[in-house]
């Protein structure tokens, strides 16, 4: 493919561009796209500027006056602009310290801010029998609420089997 500025180098540069549901795709040579302004190879891409962008994507708005505030651990005084630049807390109060802001961040990555484990395939059949108990029981808590009898019957019935499951175990 050819360069769509020069028309003379092999195009090695390729980027996708999404806004507003239309899809624009350019195609450069390198010495085109170091000389294109709105395609910036300076910045290399890290983890830590990923994070970054990330976190500064939790607040909801453009601007936050308040998030603009520099927010210190009181234990080890590390600041949360030096956590968006490493990466890394420094002491267990920080975790304390920047909850607000890690919260989100957590969720957005993980899923779920609450760590569950890996349950061994081999030694965890009654674990994950018991997990997926509990999940069976907050779905039947829930059908009932939402006053789904004939789903929480049923739920109850892979309950009852279920437990059936784990006592000959």
């Amino acid at each position: 493919m050819v360069c769509q500025q020069c028309n003379e180098r092999k195009a090695t540069v390729h980027m996708t561009k999404i806004l507003q549901g239309k899809k624009e795709e350019i195609h450069l040579c390198e010495q085109c796209a170091q000389e294109k302004e709105t395609l910036n190879f300076e910045n290399s891409f890290s983890i830590h500027n990923f994070l970054a962008g990330l976190l500064d994507g939790t607040t909801g708005t453009p601007f936050n006056p308040q998030y603009a505030k520099e927010i210190q651990c009181s234990e080890c005084g590390h600041s949360y602009d030096r956590f968006k630049q490493v990466g890394k807390l420094n002491c267990s109060q920080c975790y304390q310290q920047f909850k607000q802001k890690l919260i989100p961040l957590i969720r957005k990555v993980q899923g779920n801010v609450r760590h569950t484990g890996k349950v061994p395939k081999r030694a965890g059949g009654i674990i994950q029998l018991k997990r997926e108990l509990k999940d069976l029981r907050s779905r039947l808590a829930a059908a009932v609420e939402e006053q789904e009898f004939e789903r929480a019957a049923e739920l109850r019935d892979e309950i009852k089997a279920l437990e059936a499951r784990i006592e000959e175990m």
